[in-house]
């Protein structure tokens, strides 16, 4: 159930409540627009506020800094000022329209009409105003769909997504985040229809979208239906496997994006995995620490099985760059996965991950203790001990690793 108190409940906080009461001077008007007003409706945790206004940018700043705020030109060519009042931002923005858009950036106009400001938006969810009254306004059925969980384009579709084909990746999101009902079939078929249009985006937009969708509540339905249409493998650059991910959320269901992905789209078995994992990363143009994030986990599944194996991948992920118990874990999961093991078979190994990685405590003033000289062969008795200790599953404690050591010279 939607509820407009909660929407009211945004002009009560004091800073929101007192731009909003200095936008609203000299027979000008503003709004709370857009997701926080959706999301205060539904019950969802806040958002940033934004705020629209049939005042201009230069009488917007003006009147910003006369109150002693920090006023930043962050947009202003297409009217977006970012408004800090003690240090909360806001973005404050000009009702504008769209004369001309390449599909990604548009040219606008400055007007003051709330209606035509809406039409330019996505769906209708975030097209919702709130007026310093308390007043809700919906001018394309926002509310009712809002109440239906259904995620719907503004007007059509196609143009919509000829004004900015990202939105055709945020339908996919905004599905998996709000809907309940899976994608409307209008607005998939003029996703199919204008596919093309991902090729002009950049590949780090692609990446932040991807990676927002992976960990939307519904993000397992909405991919497979996506994929249903080859979506989400063009979107990655290569081959998918949805059942895999869908398997792997089902058995860990707080798994972050970059989990999920990789469960998606670097491969167990055929071409290896940190090769893989190295050509998604370069696809969707992962950060350096993304990257090292599916490396390291692709070389966790690369780890021979054997009795020992959660402390080996726990000792193995603590090595890593980025990684950590909690990706151990998956590693587990995943390798569950590829091995077809029962639920209970999972638990017990599971149960067998450490709660703390294991540490090779032995040194080399312990090898040389035993009369082994510096130099080369430190080194390698070094080696052959922690060889060993890794062998015997190990084992914790200094005393317990000290029957590694080689017998006194």
């Amino acid at each position: 159930m939607i509820s407009p108190d909660l929407a009211v409940d945004l002009l009560a906080e004091p800073k929101t409540r007192a731009l909003m009461t200095c936008l609203n001077e000299g027979g000008e008007e503003a709004r709370i627009i857009g997701g926080a007003v959706r999301n205060a409706l539904i019950g969802h945790a806040g958002s940033d506020v934004d705020i629209g206004t049939t005042a201009l940018p230069d009488v917007v700043i003006a009147r910003v800094r006369a109150m002693g705020w920090k006023a930043v030109p962050t947009g202003l060519s297409h009217g977006t000022i970012t408004v800090v009042i003690e240090g909360t931002p806001f973005e404050v923005t000009s009702l504008r329209e769209d004369i001309a858009t390449d599909g990604r950036h548009a040219e606008v106009r400055f007007g003051r009409d709330f209606k035509v400001d809406a039409a330019r938006r996505d769906f209708t969810i975030n097209a919702l105003g709130l007026d310093s009254a308390g007043r809700v306004h919906d001018y394309f059925g926002g509310l009712a769909d809002l109440e239906a969980r259904f995620v719907r384009f503004i007007g059509d579709p196609d143009q919509r997504l000829r004004e900015d084909y990202l939105r055709g990746l945020r339908f996919l999101r905004f599905t998996a985040t709000f809907g309940e009902n899976g994608l409307d079939p209008a607005g998939l078929n003029a996703v199919l229809r204008n596919r093309q249009g991902f090729a002009g985006l950049s590949r780090e937009r692609i990446r932040q979208e991807m990676l927002k969708l992976l960990i939307a509540p519904r993000a397992a339905e909405i991919i497979a239906e996506s994929e249903a249409h080859g979506l989400i493998s063009e979107l990655c650059g290569m081959p998918v496997d949805v059942p895999r991910m869908r398997n792997m959320i089902a058995r860990e269901p707080g798994a972050n994006a970059l989990h999920r992905l990789y469960a998606l789209a670097v491969p167990i078995a055929g071409e290896p995995g940190v090769a893989a994992a190295q050509r998604l990363a370069a696809s969707l143009r992962l950060s350096s620490r993304e990257e090292a994030v599916l490396t390291g986990l692709a070389r966790l599944m690369n780890l021979p099985k054997g009795p020992h194996l959660p402390r080996h991948i726990a000792f193995a992920a603590d090595d890593l760059p980025h990684l950590g118990l909690g990706d151990a874990r998956i590693a587990l999961i995943l390798r569950a996965i590829e091995g077809s093991q029962t639920q209970i078979d999972l638990d017990a190994v599971l149960l067998a991950l450490p709660a703390t990685a294991p540490r090779f405590l032995i040194s080399g003033a312990d090898i040389m203790a035993l009369g082994v000289h510096a130099g080369p062969q430190l080194g390698q008795a070094l080696a052959e001990v922690r060889a060993r200790w890794i062998g015997a599953g190990l084992p914790d404690g200094k005393d317990a690793q000290r029957v590694f050591l080689p017998l006194p010279v």
